[in-house]
């Protein structure tokens, strides 16, 4: 906030009195705000890191949960449940969002844009748990048993809408001059999109996708219809499978202070997991520029 104000303040020189103050009074409520924007996090950062660090430890990572109330134990089926069900749900999500904001953002005169449209944003407004009762209804009841394909495709289809609105407007910032360009040296539309215009675009989707896989990462409504849980360590997603969410719903609703402070360094390993990884994106498309 100083160096916004300093910053403001040295562009100020040579106007007027008026015009100072109005450039620091505002430069001040810019400030002001990006502090309220940050302020959540960090407390919720805080919070979990106060509450919740005494539970961490090597067993929390390399061993599964014990008995309630029992001491001792860790969260890796949790880990590595969460971490297997965000891949399934990152192919669902990237290839139909993707595909679909590209669909809108390059063919908006298609007659089945409209539709396409409509679809996405009704998508984006329903329930994450009424999407778990979907993917029960059409994969868990027709298969006939809880997994964690069926955990993946519940969250990848929370992610579609996010995933297709980002792109789509993360395409439309690239220059009509550009796809003018790749049509003038002869190459097909398909072509170009492909080759020039999502390259141009890569950061700001694979930033889309990031947002995406945070947003349904910690969701734990549709996973209780469809991967349901698992306190045992599994690897095989075509088995029950438990995620960090459910871990921590169950945790958290416990009646033992030392569930209750493992789901709150659950919690912790959850967000700090999302960063690692938004990192690791952002990171990685910088180096392509």
């Amino acid at each position: 906030m100083t160096r916004t104000l300093q910053r403001g303040a040295a562009r100020s020189a040579g106007l007027s009195a008026g015009r100072k103050a109005t450039n620091l009074f505002m430069g001040f409520l810019i400030s002001l705000g990006t502090l309220l924007v940050v302020a959540p996090l960090i407390w919720i950062f805080v919070y979990l890191t106060a509450q919740g660090i005494g539970a961490l430890s090597v067993d929390f990572f390399t061993k599964v949960p014990a008995p309630e109330g029992e001491a001792g134990g860790g969260w890796l089926n949790a880990i590595s449940g969460s971490l297997i069900m965000l891949l399934i749900a990152a192919v669902v999500g990237v290839v139909v969002g993707v595909a679909g904001g590209v669909f809108l953002a390059e063919f908006p005169r298609h007659r089945l844009m409209p539709t396409i449209r409509m679809v996405s944003d009704v998508l984006s407004g329903i329930p994450a748990i009424v999407v778990g009762l979907v993917v029960y209804s059409l994969v868990v009841l027709t298969t006939r048993h809880f997994s964690g394909f069926a955990g993946g495709l519940a969250l990848g289809l929370l992610m579609i809408p996010i995933v297709v609105r980002t792109t789509e407007e993360v395409l439309k910032l690239v220059p009509l001059a550009v796809r003018e360009a790749g049509l003038a040296l002869g190459l097909p539309q398909w072509r170009v999109i492909l080759s020039i215009v999502l390259p141009a675009a890569t950061s700001g989707i694979v930033t889309g996708v990031m947002l995406a896989l945070a947003r349904v990462a910690g969701e734990a409504a549709p996973l209780l219809f469809t991967a349901f849980g698992n306190n045992l360590l599994n690897l095989d997603p075509s088995k029950p499978m438990s995620a960090l969410p459910l871990q921590i719903y169950i945790g958290a609703t416990s009646s033992y202070d030392i569930n209750q402070n493992q789901a709150k360094a659950g919690s912790l390993v959850l967000i700090v997991l999302i960063f690692l990884a938004s990192l690791a994106a952002r990171s990685a498309t910088r180096q392509k520029k």
